[in-house]
């Protein structure tokens, strides 16, 4: 069935009284006939002539010496093209410059179940797995870590050779900004809590793919579910001791990621590698046991946090401390620690601030990166805390919150730049729309309703290694017959940057976003964009694409000028036209001014790129946290427990949302229910648990996330405060969602049965013990608050 094309949007007044033709309107996505159709390729749909199926042998221990690798049964199987092992592949890496600790294979040990050890590529699956299982590795078993307190114990046996002398530390910080003792001896009430944020995977639909090709001059293409082509492209370049130049990264459209596909992978090194010793294009899809062994999730953490207040609920000082299960390798575990302890200043004023952190090793998959980085744990804490002060000094919550929130245009005590900020906005609006204040501690038992806030981040102001080179980069062209071409190096990993760079080029342009053509993610066809990480692609990139547009509408406007006999400043591109804005029919077609451009000036083509300012603190450390703009969420959970079956329903969640500008609402809606639907499953449902070292629930069946019939119902709010730096004022809005919505629904449970729940998940079980706690507890005399 043929489907119209959407009609251009009229233009639409705005609160500032701008008025736009594209922006801020709601528009079908840049692709989604394609991807609504099956049309659009994944890595794993991708196939070239000769191209074999590669497999990688993964370690049956957690911790182990190889003693020895045998692959001549293996390279003797008919239809085995190549193996590989650690021992051709030595070079060490990693994301982080500061933790090179990574190998492509096990070379002399194994550090956790599910490592790689090998790799075969062979003609079809069937035959590499077979060939994987007549590898013959012997293998000295040593003592497992698995916990915090295993890796913090000095007597157990070193997972890294090279770490510290104490114990299987990785990172150790410990940061203070102002006199934190005496802030809190001003205090009126001083609390102190201990927390603990459960480890959890992405679980994206789509597993992890790759292609790799080396071509008859050497050079080496790899096509990959990844989210940082650049990284990888750095990255591959070290393993495989290649030069950068003779490399090529492709990142096709990925069926999610949220932070899984952010660094480089096992199997990414083997493809290249198999495909160099073969001569044939070799393609790994990993399975979904594989992927949770790829990981990269999100860091259990233990936490105690302290905080003192006035008798009014005004922060004086707080002391966050952190234990973070890193796994067993770095990954962006250094960031991860100082991001525990970075963003805690906001969205409350904390004028006194002490922080420490550690990350340790353990032989379990290594964590990294999950939507939020390392802010979602204390954000956890921290709303708990707060809603626990509320309650003992007789205050409400949501009007303690409003008090304490940062201004726009601020600092923190830590020397991070506030602009924009509508944290209060966010907090009348979800506390409005749901009515928390009126219905919290009213509900009958059993129901009950909670409030939290959060701050996230608009990509990161420094990149990961340190360089004075822009973090995107963007170029446009127009050609003859007025379409008009984007090239840019992000990657749509489902939050929709093709859509927003289209949008962002169709309004400045005032052509229809449908003659635009997205190319993204290609490290030979555009510049370098450092990928879709830290909610960074909507304020950086955009900020490139459309300082390119603008150089480009430049010489549009001053050849229409003069055809027009106006003053450029008449001039209102929009319609597929450039038209007086005094004079609607006086006007050209887009197409028309484009070829007489063309004819003056040559190719139409130009480039942009975005820098973030010169942002952070003075300080070891500062380089974590500091954005060019911060996004700010308030959640309300509505919650219901059955009294008979301990089971946890949460009924709704409501999430205000300070996104700057809404480049497409409906887009941002989008990206708040989905990070609300994660947030949610991380507190009712989700937990990456090992028993020595082996995976308990390596499947989505035992992995249990949300499906559509347990997803509660969703409502987004955006609250729009445009931010003068973003892309027409607009600032994230995939990450930031997230955080307030686990410790809002841990507040509605408490408000629902009276008992805190300081842990995640808050399962069925839990909630079992901890009403029969309370029950005998009363019995006694004595109810108590808090269950572990």
């Amino acid at each position: 069935m043929a489907i119209a094309p959407e009609e251009p949007a009229a233009a639409a007044a705005r609160p500032d009284e701008e008025k736009f033709f594209v922006i801020g309107n709601r528009r079908l996505k840049y692709e989604w006939l394609a991807k609504a159709t099956g049309a659009t390729k994944y890595a794993a749909d991708l196939k070239l002539p000769r191209m074999c199926q590669g497999k990688l042998l993964r370690s049956p221990y957690a911790h182990a010496r190889i003693l020895r690798v045998d692959t001549s049964r293996a390279e003797a199987l008919e239809g085995v093209f190549a193996v590989v092992t650690g021992a051709e592949l030595p070079e060490k890496y990693g994301i982080m410059p500061s933790s090179q600790d990574e190998t492509a294979f096990a070379v002399d040990r194994v550090r956790y179940m599910g490592e790689a050890v090998a790799a075969i590529a062979a003609a079809d699956e069937l035959t590499a797995e077979e060939a994987c299982n007549l590898i013959d590795v012997l293998y000295e078993p040593i003592q497992t870590i698995t916990s915090i307190k295993e890796a913090l114990d000095p007597s157990r046996p070193r997972i890294h050779d090279d770490q510290s002398e104490t114990a299987n530390i990785h990172k150790e910080v410990h940061l203070e900004f102002g006199d934190v003792d005496e802030g809190f001896a001003e205090a009126a009430y001083v609390r102190e809590d201990e927390f603990f944020f459960e480890g959890n995977t992405h679980a994206p639909m789509e597993n992890h793919a790759v292609i790799g090709h080396f071509d008859p001059h050497g050079k080496l293409t790899v096509w990959s579910s990844t989210q940082t082509p650049h990284y990888l492209h750095r990255e591959l370049a070290k393993a495989m001791s290649m030069p950068t130049a003779r490399i090529r990264v492709v990142a096709p459209p990925s069926g999610g990621a949220f932070g899984g596909k952010s660094e480089m992978f096992s199997h990414e090194v083997a493809a290249a590698a198999l495909s160099r010793k073969c001569g044939r294009p070799v393609m790994i899809e990993l399975t979904r046991e594989e992927v949770f062994y790829c990981h990269r999730g999100r860091h259990p953490v233990a936490m105690k946090l302290k905080t003192g207040v006035t008798s009014e609920g005004a922060i004086t000082a707080m002391h966050f401390q952190s234990w973070l299960d890193g796994g067993a390798f770095g990954s962006y575990g250094v960031a991860t620690t100082y991001y525990t302890g970075a963003l805690n200043t906001m969205p409350y004023k904390v004028p006194r601030y002490r922080f420490d952190g550690i990350r340790v090793f353990t032989n379990k998959p290594p964590c990294g990166p999950k939507r939020g980085h390392g802010t979602v744990q204390p954000r956890f804490a921290i709303e708990c805390q707060m809603d626990k002060i509320a309650d003992a000094l007789g205050l409400d919550p949501v009007d303690m919150r409003i008090r304490n929130a940062v201004d726009p245009m601020s600092g923190t005590v830590n020397g991070l730049r506030i602009t924009s900020c509508a944290v209060r906005d966010t907090l009348r609006a979800a506390a409005s729309r749901s009515g928390v204040q009126e219905r919290r501690g009213k509900l009958p038992f059993g129901q009950g309703i909670g409030i939290a806030s959060s701050v996230y981040m608009s990509g990161a102001g420094l990149p990961i290694y340190w360089n004075p080179m822009p973090h995107s980069g963007a170029m446009v062209k127009i050609d003859r017959g007025g379409g008009v071409a984007v090239y840019c190096g992000t990657t749509d990993i489902g939050q929709d940057s093709d859509s927003m760079l289209a949008y962002i080029v169709s309004e400045v342009l005032g052509v229809d976003p449908l003659d635009i053509r997205v190319l993204s993610g290609d490290t030979d066809l555009t510049p370098v964009d450092l990928g879709s990480y830290s909610s960074r692609v909507t304020f950086m990139a955009g900020n490139a694409a459309r300082q390119a547009s603008d150089r480009l509408r430049a010489q549009l406007a001053e050849v229409a000028s003069e055809e027009l006999e106006i003053p450029k400043e008449r001039l209102v591109f929009g319609n597929r036209s450039v038209y007086d804005r005094e004079d609607t029919d006086h006007s050209l077609q887009f197409i028309d001014v484009a070829q007489k451009a063309e004819t003056r000036f040559g190719t139409l083509a130009a480039s942009g790129s975005y820098t973030p300012p010169k942002l952070g603190g003075k300080y070891k450390g500062s380089g974590v946290g500091p954005s060019p703009a911060y996004s700010f969420t308030t959640a309300v959970a509505e919650v219901s427990v059955d009294l008979e079956t301990f089971e946890l329903h949460v009924d709704k969640v409501t999430v205000a949302h300070d996104c700057g500008r809404a480049i497409n609402p409906m887009i941002v809606e989008g990206q708040i229910e989905g990070s609300a639907y994660m947030g949610y499953g991380e507190a009712v449902m989700e937990e990456q648990v090992f028993r020595k070292g082996l995976h308990k629930k390596p499947s989505l069946l035992e992995y249990k996330i949300p499906t559509i019939l347990e997803c509660p119902e969703l409502e987004s709010i955006i609250v729009e405060g445009p931010d003068a730096e973003g892309p027409f004022g607009a600032k994230e809005a995939g990450e930031g969602p997230l955080s307030p919505v686990i410790p809002a629904i841990a507040n509605a449970v408490y408000d629902a049965i009276g008992v805190r729940f300081d842990s995640t998940p808050i399962t069925s079980e839990k909630i079992m013990k901890a009403l029969d706690k309370s029950a005998r507890d009363k019995a006694q005399g004595s109810l108590g608050e808090t269950a572990s």
